[in-house]
């Protein structure tokens, strides 16, 4: 079956940096495309970034852009996201998801047919 793991999350201070990975299996990696996703507490959950097949096309939420970068390794079937200048508004529960689009960057969450379970993101001031 899909799964997707997250990994890389953690309690940090304000100002430095973290990669998330997600490594992705029973699926066609190469035939999706990629997004990011938080959800912070008693918050709805919102898109962060996104990744086409081939990484060539990327697409950023207005509160990460210049701060955040979304990156693949279809050899490695892997979805990354580099985090820097983290801000303690950037604690949330991280979540990757695949869409079956590949050639899209969507910030919509009904868009995307697999999920992971997330990882924690806890920046302290």
């Amino acid at each position: 079956q899909v799964q997707l793991v997250e990994s890389g999350g953690g309690l940090v201070q304000a100002g430095v940096s973290l990669r998330l990975s997600c490594a992705a299996s029973g699926l066609t990696f190469g035939s999706y495309a990629m997004g990011w996703f938080r959800q912070a507490p008693g918050k709805e959950r919102e898109f962060v970034a996104a990744i086409t097949w081939s990484g060539y096309s990327t697409y950023y939420a207005d509160s990460v852009k210049g701060r955040f970068t979304i990156s693949r390794d279809n050899a490695k079937n892997t979805v990354y996201l580099q985090m820097n200048s983290l801000k303690p508004e950037d604690t949330a529960v991280y979540y990757c998801a695949a869409d079956p689009n590949r050639y899209r960057t969507s910030p919509i969450q009904r868009q995307y047919d697999y999920w992971g379970q997330g990882t924690q993101v806890t920046v302290s001031s």
